[in-house]
């Protein structure tokens, strides 16, 4: 979180009821890539097995970066 809003991504994090971690956030492209290497390299990169990037499109609806908390239901 606190990288995020350093590198001024916006969205949220939340851990799914499965083990995955879900990330949905928006930035500029260099700033996005700032923010997956901040991920992969974080002191839980080395727990990181696989990222999947699904690009949409730039709605600018989130604000700030946030954590949920609780588990999605499957």
């Amino acid at each position: 979180k606190l990288e995020a809003n350093r590198l001024g991504v916006q969205g949220w994090v939340r851990n799914l009821s499965d083990g995955r971690v879900e990330i949905v956030a928006e930035g500029e492209t260099e700033v996005w890539t700032k923010f997956l290497e901040a991920v992969r390299s974080g002191y839980l990169g080395a727990n990181i097995k696989e990222i999947k990037v699904t690009e949409e499109t730039f709605l600018g609806d989130l604000e700030g970066f946030t954590i949920r908390f609780g588990y999605l239901a499957k």
